[in-house]
């Protein structure tokens, strides 16, 4: 388990504390205006707290005991956590808007009503744990995408693999490719081969190598005899 998990287990234990935190103030604002009406921020607050507590804890533990699940993987977790820090931080809007609408000056009121001033103090606790568990969610998944960026260009596949198991920043070491040595001259001769030099035909007009004249071809016609001519008569002498 490499240091960035560990931190993201630290990181998503304090959301779970924190959205059962909001879940009860939240549900204790419920419990004071309903049936006669209920604060957006309250439903939302509950909403969202119920969401996280859900889910969270299912993503950690299915983390752990499996490999290849789909809400492991880095593209579901940066997805899923970006809308729960959407719906934290829409919860502590409304509890803002409730809070200036209500107590335009604070919490002054603690002389005059102490009940509206533990009220303003509750609503203030609300909007403090749904900016908390936003900045935790936006800080880490901020984090994680460019962890992810960086892996995805040094050839690694983090989109679809666990946070334990990603590689962010080791280069992707790829397989060495083997090449096929030259064949080299062993000096032996080929097979079938019996020691005999081959006889080439004998080219016409060549010479011979024994006689050094030009050797005759078959083809040629035979010398004819000439008669020499010596100018005196020839003939048997009487």
């Amino acid at each position: 388990m490499n240091l960035f998990s560990v931190f993201r287990i630290s990181l998503f234990s304090l959301t779970i504390a924190f959205s059962l935190i909001g879940l009860g103030l939240n549900a204790y604002f419920i419990s004071l205006t309903v049936p006669y009406f209920y604060f957006i921020f309250s439903a939302l607050g509950v909403a969202t707290a119920v969401l996280t507590i859900l889910t969270v804890p299912i993503m950690l533990i299915v983390d752990s005991v499996r490999r290849g699940a789909f809400t492991s993987m880095i593209v579901f977790e940066l997805s899923w956590l970006f809308i729960l820090a959407i719906l934290w931080v829409a919860t502590a809007g409304e509890a803002i808007y409730t809070f200036n609408y209500y107590y335009p000056q604070g919490c002054i009121y603690g002389s005059i009503d102490p009940t509206a001033n533990t009220y303003c103090m509750e609503l203030q606790a609300v909007e403090a744990f749904a900016f908390l568990n936003f900045l935790i969610f936006l800080g880490y998944t901020s984090v994680l995408l460019v962890f992810s960026i960086i892996g995805s260009s040094r050839g690694n596949s983090v989109w679809t693999s666990s946070v334990k198991d990603a590689t962010f920043f080791a280069q992707k070491s790829w397989p060495a490719q083997q090449q096929t040595p030259l064949n080299q001259y062993s000096g032996a001769p080929p097979t079938g081969y019996t020691g005999t030099p081959v006889s080439h035909p004998q080219q016409l007009g060549t010479y011979s190598t024994h006689s050094g004249t030009p050797a005759q071809s078959p083809h040629m016609q035979p010398q004819q005899f000439q008669p020499v001519y010596s100018g005196q008569p020839q003939g048997i002498s009487v």
